[in-house]
């Protein structure tokens, strides 16, 4: 069994600028399932840190060495490390990702986390409100910076798009919430499957083969057959 001191730590990125919205309510919502599992949910409210936008320094694709800009983010990254799943939460705007939750994303991918890829392994979750449009083209990308960090999706039925036009904040989408619900547990579950790992191996459980995409891997040289020794057949 799983250790009390061994309980399962999620970090919810809320990307919302609005306190109190539909995006809080989707992540307290969350937190409340986690707690049930005996897990611990933890919340990064964006709008409550500073995050500067990338500057126009322009070599991000050639540095060694993380971002210098002074900020929140280099902390905020540093908690998500230590996390064993994240929750990205964020609604859409203006047909698109959330301004908030876009400059986080750029900043702490393009700063810190390509270097070596501390996010691998970990569970990741996603959750998108939104009134009716393009909440699916935000979750995809949500998606793919998931993926782009070697992150574990764990696949539990619909996304969640949590859709609200109503004006009042509120989890008005039964669909969105059963979504939600599905996608929380199975994220616990995952976490603590990789634990039991961890505790009865010592190691992880998937290896780690290379620190990044950016270092050329080495291959195997293929082997291209002899055309003079192959017959032709017509």
């Amino acid at each position: 069994m799983r250790l009390p001191s061994e309980a399962a730590t999620i970090l919810a990125i809320n990307g919302s600028e609005r306190a109190g919205g539909n995006t809080d309510l989707a992540v307290a919502h969350a937190g409340r399932l986690i707690a049930e599992r005996g897990a611990v949910l933890r919340t990064v409210r964006l709008r409550e840190h500073r995050i500067s936008p990338c500057s126009p320094c322009g070599d991000c694709n050639s540095r060694t060495l993380p971002c210098q800009l002074d900020d929140d983010v280099p902390a905020l990254v540093e908690q998500m490390v230590r996390a064993d799943g994240l929750i990205y939460a964020a609604p859409v705007h203006g047909f698109g990702l959330a301004h908030l939750m876009q400059i986080f994303i750029e900043r702490a991918g393009v700063g810190y986390l390509r270097f070596t890829r501390p996010l691998a392994d970990k569970v990741g979750g996603i959750i998108v409100t939104g009134r009716r449009y393009s909440d699916s083209s935000v979750h995809n990308q949500i998606v793919n910076n998931l993926l782009l960090n070697r992150m574990i999706l764990v696949g539990s039925g619909f996304p969640v798009l949590l859709r609200n036009t109503t004006g009042t904040p509120g989890l008005t989408d039964p669909e969105g919430v059963d979504a939600l619900e599905r996608m929380v547990h199975r994220m616990v579950d995952m976490v603590q499957l990789l634990q039991q790992h961890r505790r009865s191996t010592g190691g992880p459980v998937l290896p780690r083969r290379d620190r990044n995409e950016r270092v050329p891997r080495q291959r195997r040289a293929e082997s291209v057959p002899n055309r003079g020794d192959t017959e032709n057949v017509h």
